[in-house]
């Protein structure tokens, strides 16, 4: 009888999508690599006359072969690579364009990207879950081949672009954003509060943000993130632009708040990653245990050298852009976005120059236009960087990133490079992007040949 009925209880998990082992983190899931029986052949796709960006220096290889079989680069070669004749190999001649890494946005939020913030705020979930997965699409198509999302009801759309449901980048989600009270994850309206006991908001119920208030809360709400499959988690430490209720300058959760959720994620074997802009959040994180920052345009000469000391990673946005004004829903987060923005260039500057582990993400909200220019973003690296840094920065680092998520990596394997053995996320390009990097802004007409995990999403050859 008890037999009978844990086998209900799975069947019924898969229905309806809670997270089974094999769903959430087990390394041998179809998600993370391309499954055979005994005997049969992999899928095999062979580049010929390819020059590879490898993820990382600064210039191409001579004339390669690149030979993938499943979702894995087998074999690299300056002479040609003899396939099976038996096998059903698709050959790719790349008459000397470039082989280079899928491109990694280590800050995104792909359910809240494609509509502006009060759209998403009174539209039903499905509404915004369906134009995701559209914007997935797009994403990958604009050779994005992963994504950390930091921040939103994401778990849905992970597992539908997994199962190949949907096209669509590899998602490292964290969930829901833990967040206090008046913190950056409050998006409840004024006549809300004061909040009655048990009484969750609509970003609270579809899983967008958790309000948690005290040590135990915070506990439970990253607790309950990292059963629904989170690989990292994301806590609101310091004030945003988007949110009603808190200016930029002010410290969010206290420090044994804030050790509770790094408690919680390192019991799981993962991190935190925190929004803060300002030294003083920024350093109660650090000193709670917190191992990445996001944004940090803020940040002063001490706090950035103190950055680069401890080993912290600083996932920072080019944030130069123009934005949309009607993507936000008062004008005072547009003041706020625009005193954030006049940082942008500083921090750069003193990262690098303090040798900070910089991480390349364009949080991108609320906003189709701005999001369909991720590749001018990654562009705009160039103010700081050279063009191979920048694709450097854009590949391999942010592939150390991912790869802080330990035993909860959902996709085990290297990533963000071009070697035997790394996992088969290419991008053909028809030029030399570190000579010509704003190549990476037209992927309709530039990226000829997409390839995530081994499938080719686009071939234009």
């Amino acid at each position: 009888m008890r037999h009978v009925l844990v086998q209900c209880i799975l069947a019924t998990a898969l229905v309806i999508g809670w997270p089974t082992v094999s769903h959430a983190h087990d390394m041998s899931s179809p998600q993370s690599s391309v499954t055979t029986t005994p005997g049969e052949s992999r899928p095999t796709t062979l580049f010929q006359n390819v020059r590879i960006f490898s993820g990382k220096g600064s210039e191409l290889s001579g004339p390669s072969y690149v030979l993938v079989r499943g979702n894995q680069i087998e074999k690299i070669s300056t002479q040609p690579i003899p396939t099976d004749p038996r096998g059903d190999t698709v050959i790719i001649d790349g008459a000397g364009r470039t082989l280079m890494p899928g491109l990694i946005d280590a800050h995104t939020h792909m359910m809240f990207a494609n509509l502006p913030q009060l759209v998403l705020m009174t539209s039903d979930i499905t509404y915004s879950a369906v134009v995701a997965a559209k914007g997935a699409n797009e994403m990958l198509l604009r050779g994005f081949t992963s994504g950390r999302d930091v921040g939103g009801p994401i778990f849905g759309l992970k597992r539908a672009i997994d199962q190949g449901l949907v096209q669509g980048p590899r998602i490292w989600p964290s969930g829901a954003t833990i967040s206090q009270t008046a913190g950056h994850g409050d998006f409840r309206l004024p006549t809300d509060f004061p909040s009655r006991p048990g009484d969750y908001s609509f970003a609270e119920r579809v899983n967008a943000t958790a309000i948690a208030d005290g040590v135990p809360a915070v506990l439970q709400r990253t607790r309950e993130q990292l059963a629904m499959g989170a690989s990292q988690i994301k806590v609101m430490a310091g004030g945003g632009v988007s949110s009603l209720y808190d200016p930029l300058d002010v410290n969010q959760y206290t420090p044994a708040e804030m050790r509770a959720a790094v408690d919680a994620a390192t019991n799981w074997g993962t991190y935190v990653t925190v929004h803060a802009y300002t030294p003083n959040a920024v350093r109660q994180a650090v000193e709670a245990g917190v191992k990445c920052i996001e944004h940090g345009q803020l940040l002063d000469e001490e706090t950035v050298k103190f950055l680069g000391e401890k080993g912290i990673w600083l996932s920072l946005q080019p944030f130069t852009l123009k934005k949309d004004a009607t993507s936000y829903v008062n004008l005072a987060s547009a003041a706020k976005h625009a005193q954030m923005v006049a940082g942008t260039d500083q921090a750069y500057k003193w990262a690098k120059q303090h040798k900070v582990k910089v991480a390349f993400g364009t949080d991108a909200l609320f906003d189709p236009n701005l999001t369909a220019r991720q590749g001018t973003q990654l562009v705009n690296l160039t103010r700081w960087y050279t063009a191979a840094e920048a694709l450097t920065m854009a590949t391999s680092t942010n592939a150390e990133l991912l790869a802080m998520s330990g035993p909860r990596n959902p996709y085990p394997g290297k990533l963000g490079v071009v070697e035997e053995g790394a996992l088969a996320d290419l991008l053909l390009v028809d030029g030399n992007p570190l000579e010509n990097i704003k190549l990476i802004e037209d992927p309709a007409k530039n990226f000829v040949v997409i390839m995530k995990d081994g499938k080719i999403h686009k071939n234009h050859l």
